[in-house]
């Protein structure tokens, strides 16, 4: 629940006063529940066009009580201050404010500051906003439950449903909708406590059936909201499936579970100092994820938690709704036809909540997957914890709370200055000089199956723009292993000679570790080189393609067959015999690709592996294949020089490989040799539907690397350097691999290095570009700002606790 600095402007700027309305849009509007959202969108909608008849609907009573406490961001806040400075006076008088986020776990607290929030009690709230209804005469219905939504349309311009994450209007309309409801694996139940906690503050302890988290903030000058969070399996083994059973037995609407709520009392006594817990209609619940396809049908909108739904641990659903109601009705407003508002409404928010919701699924699953991290010391905990989102990042958090991060640092042994990203990493006997890796870009540009001269023009600039290891590819190990007909090789004298040259003539200008990719592409081979949709068309006059089983890669593609063991028997001694070129022609690591759908990743893949023999079946089986080319290759690569391996640790499809496989996967790699595990995902099935997005592959690397110690590289949209060091300072992996902002950007090492004044040994500049390690100035660079105010106002302090301390006496 971080939330950003305050924004100098607001997302929307809403006029301060009403002004006529331009057209006589909506004017009869229906409103179905009576919540912060709902009353919000009332008030607003009024303020702006006094003339309109606004009704809401509410199944409860005006002085029904749910939840607890709600947070509220920066942006959010100056929102309702311009567009209802009244409302925002009211609940600004209110407001719990602080900035420290304090994490408790193995028996210590690590406190972050700077970060600002503002909380308020969602009673009082939901309070200052039905007088603001009265006092605009919008008619609010309480005990009067919505006619069905059929008919609200009929009678009314537009209906509102604001009725909540189970929306019976959605439902209704599931057709137009298309609802995606995705019920989470965890156990929460809310609570609230007396004790008034000074900050935001995360409790993640340790029982003999699992791991308890708890989130928790202050409201109000004598409460805090006091949300405990479990996983499924552990709540059963706590018992709390048989409480919760209990209390069930004869349910009625606002009960709670009284039973569990001692229970968590006792667990979590330590952290409450004598304090109550307090339930209102507290139950187990698992957590639904709100997603819909349309948020509008004729003149039917979605609002709030109907639409959408995001995490606890990262937003408010209060928070959402406040903003959707601010945002439809200044859409109102502006646009001269109810269809026209209603749909730039939902153009306007929906790409605002895809990115919140993108950022709470990452940290609801960093939640749901908490047990990988309980290893690791309180301060890089903490620190994983804080970015779990990865809105929060390595560099936000430095200018946020500068002290914090250096006790990090030096807590992961990092020496004082140098950013992760920096630290050299020992592989075998190879010293890296920093933790980036420049993965295989393929170039697609040899003709005659040697490498080309772009293909040295491309490496020897990655390998003088900074980063620790650059691995050239993909090389295939026979002619019928290439993915296209312009792809290297290595598998006769005349390749390994010109991979010889190719590498002498970078290790004339740098000595940046350079290692090669062997790969045999099989079902994904005989295609033409990819065109700008990136996609490889198949080859008029391809080859005949080798895989686990005969399963054609797309169905435009050829049906390949199914390798017999005598194949796979030279499978093997290919590979063996091109890690022997690789070693004379000087590379110094190699890395087998296990992944992306290419030969030995269809045997690993249950989705491309249908065999019936040795190597099929069970994963010991489909492993049997990617284990005797490691075996092969560990024997031929030489001692002490690293081996990685790159692997598809998930398909993005159903029946694809699973998290414990993968973690299978790993260890047996590991125990096979591999020095590290190149940690990809997907392109194993052309069905794939993977969810694209800053870092969105590395909790793979983070699994891998907790469940069998393995160095893992992490790879898939880390382009920053900020990312680079969250990654690498939370022991998500021990490197990161910069594939598409190395094309951008060749020198993106040295440059990230320049960004971040750094100029120690992890980042070597060629002596002839030496002038350039500094970042050029840019327009203004040379002005100065003149003093303007008579009296300079104190900096913010990093750390503020709630409540504030008492005045000093004078």
């Amino acid at each position: 629940m971080t939330t950003p600095a305050r924004a100098t402007t607001a997302a929307r700027t809403t006029p301060a006063r009403a002004t006529p309305a331009r057209t006589t849009t909506a004017r009869r509007i229906a409103v179905i529940g009576a919540g912060p959202g709902g009353l919000y969108f009332a008030a607003l909608a009024k303020r702006l066009a006094p003339h309109r008849e606004i009704t809401v609907f509410e199944r409860d009573g005006r002085e029904d009580e749910f939840g607890f406490g709600v947070v509220f961001s920066d942006e959010t806040l100056d929102g309702i201050a311009q567009a209802d400075p009244e409302v925002f006076a009211a609940i600004g008088a209110e407001f719990a404010r602080w900035s420290d986020i304090d994490v408790r776990y193995a028996g210590e607290v690590r406190t972050c500051g700077g970060h600002g929030f503002a909380a308020l009690d969602r009673n009082r709230l939901r309070a200052i906003l039905q007088r603001r209804c009265e006092q605009l005469a919008v008619d609010v219905r309480y005990r009067t439950p919505a006619p069905a939504a059929d008919r609200l349309a009929a009678e009314y311009d537009l209906v509102v449903a604001a009725d909540g994450i189970h929306s019976g209007t959605r439902a209704a309309y599931a057709d137009t909708f298309r609802p995606d409801l995705d019920e989470r694996h965890c156990r929460y139940i809310w609570l609230a406590t007396d004790k008034v906690f000074e900050a935001f503050t995360f409790i993640v302890e340790r029982f003999d059936f699992g791991t308890l988290q708890v989130h928790a903030y202050p409201y109000s000058a004598t409460r805090s909201t006091f949300i405990v969070e479990i996983a499924e399996d552990a709540w059963r083994r706590a018992g709390f499936d048989a409480l919760a059973a209990l209390a069930a037995r004869e349910p009625s609407r606002g009960e709670s579970d009284e039973a569990s709520v001692r229970r968590c009392a006792d667990l979590l006594a330590g952290h409450l100092d004598g304090h109550r817990l307090i339930p209102n209609a507290s139950r187990w619940i698992r957590f639904t994820t709100v997603r819909n396809a349309r948020w509008r049908h004729r003149n039917v909108v979605l609002l709030g938690d109907a639409a959408h739904s995001a995490h606890f641990s990262i937003g408010s659903g209060t928070k959402l709704a406040l903003e959707d109601a601010l945002a439809l009705a200044a859409s109102l407003h502006e646009q001269p036809s109810l269809e026209q508002a209603l749909a730039a409404y939902e153009a306007e928010r929906r790409p605002v909540v895809e990115s919140t919701q993108r950022a709470a699924q990452a940290s609801l699953e960093w939640f749901e997957t908490v047990e990988r991290r309980t290893g690791q010391g309180a301060d890089r905990f903490a620190f994983n914890l804080l970015t779990r989102s990865r809105r929060v990042t390595y560099g936000n958090l430095r200018a946020r709370d500068p002290g914090f991060v250096d006790a990090v640092d030096a807590a992961a042994g990092g020496p004082p200055g140098v950013p992760p990203m920096f630290r050299p990493l020992k592989l075998g006997t190879l010293e890296l000089r920093n933790r980036v890796v420049v993965p295989p870009l393929a170039t697609f540009t040899s003709a005659d199956t040697l490498p080309s001269g772009f293909d040295r023009a491309q490496l020897t600039g990655h390998a003088l723009g900074g980063a620790g290891l650059v691995l050239a590819g993909m090389a295939a190990v026979s002619p019928g292993g290439r993915a296209t007909d312009r792809c290297p090789g290595l598998w006769n004298d005349r390749q390994e000679a010109a991979w010889r040259e190719l590498v002498d003539a970078v290790r004339a200008v740098s000595d940046t570790a350079v290692g090669l990719q062997l790969t045999h592409a099989g079902r994904r081979g005989a295609t033409a080189a990819p065109g700008p949709d990136g996609i490889g068309r198949p080859l008029a006059d391809g080859w005949p393609l080798l895989a686990a089983s005969p399963l054609p890669w797309g169905p435009d593609s050829p049906a390949p067959h199914a390798a017999t063991a005598a194949q796979l028997a030279t499978v093997v001694a290919d590979f063996a015999e091109a890690a022997e070129r690789a070693a004379r022609a000087g590379f110094d690591a190699l890395e087998l690709q296990f992944g992306h759908g290419h030969l030995l990743s269809g045997f690993l893949s249950p989705l491309t592996n249908h065999r019936t023999d040795r190597y099929g079946g069970r994963l010991a089986h489909r492993l049997r294949l990617p284990l005797e080319v490691l075996a092969a290759v560990r024997a031929a690569w030489p001692a002490g020089r690293p081996l990685l391996v790159r692997i598809s640790a998930c398909d993005w499809a159903p029946g694809g490989t699973t998290a414990p496989e993968a973690v299978t996967i790993g260890r047996a790699l590991a125990d096979g040799g591999a020095d590290a595990v190149d940690v990809s995902t997907g392109e194993v099935v052309a069905h794939q539907r993977p969810p694209y997005g800053r870092g969105y592959q590395t909790p793979f690397a983070e699994l891998i690397r907790a469940a069998t110690g393995l160095p893992t590289i992490a790879v898939g949209a880390i382009s920053g350097h900020d990312d680079a060091n969250s990654v690498l300072l939370a022991g998500r992996a021990d490197l990161v691999a910069i594939g598409r902002a190395q094309l951008y950007d060749p020198l993106w090492t040295l440059h990230a290095a320049a960004e971040q004044g750094y100029t120690g040994p992890g980042a070597h500049w060629p002596g002839p570009w030496s002038a350039g390690s500094r970042r050029p100035p840019g327009p203004n660079a040379d002005r100065v700002a003149p003093r303007l105010h008579l009296l300079t106002e104190p900096a913010a302090p990093v750390h503020r606790r709630w409540p504030p301390p008492a005045p000093e006496p004078h």
